[in-house]
């Protein structure tokens, strides 16, 4: 059998492993209906996960733990109500929805490369255990580095941190490693610096739209005369 053309893939999590769109319309109908007290904290602390991409420069033991502390100040709530909310809003709802709208293509994918011989790692800036549970892939996955789990970055991506401890776990060194991220400008940004390959799930999807697109345009349909 032919060696793979890298010898491990870092792959991303969120909107990566499943398609985010829906998940994301479905979760802001759902935090409408029946979560809208919580609506002020969750947008927080996913502004805190903004702000703490574009301003760390040291490495921290758990990079969830500090926005959750930040989202805490920053509202004047407790932190165990904070990371309560955080939970059942971001960690656990979703799971259904994440199940539902796997990239099942991509998760066969990763499946037959590691039959080929390759090894993986899962990298991400939030917890991963549960949404790799609800989309049954905890067996694709050789190690899991995620923010908020024990062994998780140091730093958010676009920091390589969480790639470069993944690939160092695997064994691997960063220029034999392909990074498979939805953002260019977080999962890109962090394998460009760590000194990896990156495959862009979001534009690779694309192209294949695209290209089903123009297939269809060339393709006769019934009752239509061909121009």
């Amino acid at each position: 059998m032919t060696a793979p053309p890298h010898a491990a893939w870092l792959v991303d999590l969120d909107g990566t492993l499943y398609a985010p769109l829906p998940v994301k319309l479905l979760m802001g109908l759902s935090v409408l209906c029946f979560g809208l007290r919580h609506a002020k904290l969750l947008r927080q602390f996913r502004r805190e996960h903004e702000v703490l991409r574009e301003t760390m420069t040291e490495s921290v033991e758990d990079p969830f733990a500090l926005q959750l502390a930040r989202t805490a100040e920053k509202l004047g709530r407790p932190t165990d109500e904070v990371e309560r909310v955080v939970r059942t809003w971001m960690l656990e709802r979703p799971l259904p929805f994440v199940r539902r709208f796997r990239r099942a293509a991509l998760l066969n994918e990763i499946e037959r490369y590691r039959a080929g011989g390759g090894k993986t790692a899962l990298v991400s800036d939030y917890p991963a255990r549960g949404k790799l549970a609800a989309l049954g892939a905890e067996r694709l996955f050789d190690v899991v580095v995620a923010s908020g789990e024990p062994g998780g970055p140091g730093r958010l991506k676009p920091w390589p941190d969480g790639y470069l401890k993944a690939a160092e776990a695997l064994g691997i060194a960063p220029s034999e490693c392909l990074v498979i991220g939805d953002r260019a400008d977080a999962d890109g940004l962090a394998a460009s610096q760590a000194g990896m390959t990156f495959r862009h799930v979001a534009a690779q999807e694309r192209r294949s739209a695209g290209r089903t697109v123009t297939r269809s345009a060339h393709t006769p349909q019934p009752h239509k005369q061909r121009p």
